[in-house]
């Protein structure tokens, strides 16, 4: 039949009952079957598995037989999503038009349906793509505005510190002392808290080393195995083999540990979290944002409540936490320094159903070339910065900060050293802790700047 031969389904039923009259090859082609028994007015849906987009079951008067009776013309659905019995999903258009008799009755509806799932596909990548987008502009604004305010944060604390020292500086009251120990206890957690946020705000990688993020896996998993809740099981799946990335190592572990302690915190009571490794080939255009390349799977899968599709575009915001209830409460940082680490390494992240329960954490991360740049050869001049918390103790260089305060606690501690005449008010740094830092055999090296490295108690004042 010349119906047979057209490429796209076909569907005649009958009216009012909605028995079958004829159906052409496209048609069983498309949904996988043959018209199955007892697929009438009113049972379409199961037999045809007929679902939503969202994967909802679709509802009978809503399907294209019930409108077009409806309307008494042409109608066209499009959200028409069929789980086939081979396990496919199959998008379609479907074009409804009544046919009528020479007295006006309608006697039969006839279908047409057309595959669209490669265009419903395009079109959520793209979706997917914008928001991905929207989101990373976001973050990378709010990581602006953080690093500045941890800067200005750092040298308020440096502040704290060098007056803690200058009163704890030939101070012999035990109380005194304990009071003073616990000041410089509170602005060292202040500076591990700056350092999170830095972590957040950071963009650029301080370490380029290939890394296998299996073997960076095992000493955490071991870890948290001994840690975890026995209620709570921890399964890996690694299936990335010697796939290698470039980056940090400290940063990644860190990375897969927040993760690893986000999906545990996420399940109340017994659970299970899976993390899981493979490698992924991504084409042109296939992610919005991320050049193609061959990239390492990272997930982690818990089977907690999941995550509300109505904040997941906040989850990796600094401060945005949903661990407000019980004794542990929050901070809001773990996930926004995991995007941050992510983001400096060339990654993405996202978050998406477990189904049937909890959620899931897949990280990208590009695979090392196959000639990495070996550790210690020079960098290019975007990753020569070097991140203000890798200086020292979590502080900024003394020279980077123009904080008056700051050189004025400077230049009380440098004269109680006789390093500088207490009346001359020279700002710069003091050419004599340089000639004796200069000295020093382990800052002999060639081509060393004798004030290189220099902190705290040995640089006096910033420029």
């Amino acid at each position: 039949m010349v119906a047979d031969e057209l490429p796209v389904a076909i569907w005649m039923g009958r009216v009012p009952s909605g028995e079958v009259v004829f159906t052409n090859a496209a048609f069983r082609e498309v949904l996988g079957i043959e018209p199955p028994e007892g697929a009438v007015r009113g049972a379409f849906v199961g037999p045809y598995g007929v679902h939503t987009a969202s994967g909802a079951t679709y509802l009978e008067d809503r399907m294209p037989f019930e409108q077009c009776i409806a309307a008494r013309k042409t109608v066209v659905v499009d959200d028409l999503v069929i789980h086939r019995h081979d396990g496919r999903r199959v998008s379609l258009r479907v074009f409804a038009k009544p046919i009528f008799d020479a007295d006006g009755v309608m006697t039969h509806v006839l279908e047409a349906f057309t595959d669209i799932s490669r265009e419903t596909d395009a079109e959520r990548a793209r979706a997917e793509g914008e928001r991905r987008l929207a989101r990373s502009h976001r973050l990378e604004a709010i990581g602006q505005l953080v690093a500045g305010i941890s800067h200005d944060f750092n040298n308020l604390l440096t502040v704290t510190k060098l007056a803690v020292s200058a009163l704890r500086f030939r101070e012999e009251d035990p109380t005194k002392l304990e009071t003073i120990q616990h000041i410089d206890d509170v602005t060292d957690s202040a500076v591990d808290l700056i350092k999170n946020l830095i972590g957040f705000a950071r963009r650029e990688r301080q370490v380029a080393a290939p890394i296998s993020l299996e073997a960076a896996l095992q000493p955490i998993l071991d870890m948290a195995r001994r840690t975890f809740d026995p209620a709570i099981t921890l399964r890996a799946e690694l299936g990335a083999g010697g796939a290698m990335v470039l980056g940090d190592p400290s940063q990644l572990e860190q990375m897969i540990m927040n993760l690893v302690i986000n999906a545990r915190d996420a399940i109340a009571g017994e659970g299970e979290v899976v993390v899981r490794t493979s490698t992924h080939d991504v084409e042109q255009g296939e992610l919005t944002g991320v050049k193609c390349g061959r990239y390492l799977v990272l997930e982690v899968c818990d089977t907690g409540p999941g995550v509300d599709p109505a904040i997941r575009e906040r989850i990796f915001e600094p401060y945005f936490t949903t661990k407000t209830q019980g004794p542990v409460k929050g901070t809001g940082l773990g996930l926004s320094t995991v995007h941050g680490i992510v983001d400096s390494h060339g990654g993405i992240i996202d978050v998406d159903d477990n189904p049937p329960r909890g959620a899931v954490m897949r990280v990208l991360l590009p695979c090392a070339p196959c000639s990495p740049r070996p550790i210690g050869a020079p960098r290019e001049p975007s990753d020569a910065a070097v991140a203000p918390e890798k200086v020292g103790a979590g502080r900024l260089p003394w020279r980077c900060s123009p904080n008056g305060k700051t050189r004025c606690r400077h230049r009380q501690r440098a004269r109680r050293r006789g390093e500088v005449d207490a009346g001359a008010g020279d700002p710069r740094l003091p050419r004599e802790a340089l000639r004796r830092r200069a000295a020093r055999p382990e800052h002999r090296d060639a081509g060393r700047r004798p004030d290189a490295g220099l902190i705290g108690d040995e640089l006096v004042a910033s420029d």
